[in-house]
């Protein structure tokens, strides 16, 4: 599994990385494998402000549907449009071109309460 030691990541398998007051949000190398092939991605909260481990969205695969949770509350600027056209962008790169949202993040203080990269490894071994 690959797991980047410059992002922050949730119990429920998201990943943040966050670039100024802004971040991306995907779900984990982990989370995708254990998915299998992503043939849609939801998110109608474009322009809402979804609170901390609230649902954002949701993710389809062949097999089943999964929630997608916010890891730190903020404001979901955009979607990445690129997964309309091309949801195995999840599965073939999670941490670069499969992001799903762009937040403006409201509470920097929450990123605290995330795992690092090996808290997170431990957390799924």
């Amino acid at each position: 599994m690959n797991t980047p030691t410059n992002l922050k990541y949730t119990k429920d398998h998201e990943w943040i990385r966050v670039e100024g007051n802004e971040a991306y949000v995907g779900i984990t190398d982990y989370a995708q494998s254990e998915l299998g092939e992503i043939v849609f991605v939801d998110v109608d909260t474009v322009g809402d402000t979804v609170n901390q481990n609230e649902v954002f969205g949701s993710v389809e695969a062949v097999k089943t549907v999964s929630d997608l949770n916010m890891p730190v509350t903020g404001e979901v600027l955009e979607f990445n449009e690129a997964l309309n056209d091309q949801p195995e962008l999840v599965n073939n790169d999670p941490y670069g071109e499969g992001w799903m949202i762009k937040i403006a993040v409201a509470n920097p203080a929450e990123l605290d309460t995330l795992l690092d990269a090996a808290g997170y490894e431990a957390f799924i071994a």
